[in-house]
């Protein structure tokens, strides 16, 4: 029997996010419910790359299910995803907290090997702009030490990387058995907006690594 990939859609004024509830960091947006979809399909061999057939089995994305659907934000609109759907307040055990952690984990080697063979100076948008590579490096790391405080982990400033991701995840493992947080967000959301954020900015150095 095949399963089916439970999807959230988030709807914005502006974008629809379709993210993928059971696989952290695979979330694409689109102009409309069946476009969101589709990107995210079209995403689903990227995905699969970087945490392997294990965790993505092959054909995830032709077997989309949407089980959730949740108004979105002006973070929406903006182009990240920001809905907390109910499949983000289901208990998390200690299976659960392995995948979340071997998931991120798998997402840090990928942007880790993409920031590696990049070149420091990236190809600019279609209106001259982008981030060159070592500042959206930076970005990606700040905006984690920010994360952490919505699942209640202080991250010093200027924490080497490796070391402030061992502290990220010492956070998902405390959610292990945690009820679902008053304030803050739940460890499965948290653990699904830092992948995609991680994946994002690495899919975006891909993509403006200039052709040899």
């Amino acid at each position: 029997m095949t399963q089916e990939t439970r999807v959230l859609l988030e709807h914005g004024a502006r974008w629809v996010f379709a993210s993928a509830l059971d696989h952290p960091g695979w979330a694409r947006r689109g102009k409309g419910e069946d476009a969101a979809l589709q990107a995210l399909a079209s995403y689903e061999e990227r995905y699969r790359a970087v945490v392997g057939d294990d965790l993505c089995r092959p054909g995830a994305g032709a077997h989309l299910q949407v089980v959730e659907s949740a108004p979105g934000t002006a973070t929406t609109d903006f182009g990240a995803p920001d809905a907390k759907g109910e499949a983000d307040l289901e208990p998390l055990d200690a299976a659960g907290s392995a995948r979340l952690v071997t998931v991120l984990t798998a997402c840090w080697d990928a942007l880790d090997a993409v920031v590696a063979r990049a070149p420091a100076e990236l190809t600019r948008g279609p209106r001259g702009g982008g981030r060159d590579r070592d500042k959206v490096r930076d970005h990606v790391q700040e905006a984690e030490r920010s994360y952490g405080r919505t699942i209640g982990v202080r991250v010093p400033p200027r924490t080497p990387w490796p070391e402030q991701r061992e502290l990220l995840l010492t956070g998902v493992v405390a959610g292990v058995g945690a009820p679902p947080p008053t304030t803050g967000w739940p460890v499965r959301y948290w653990a699904r907006r830092a992948a995609w954020h991680v994946l994002d900015h690495a899919w975006e150095i891909e993509d403006r690594t200039p052709s040899a």
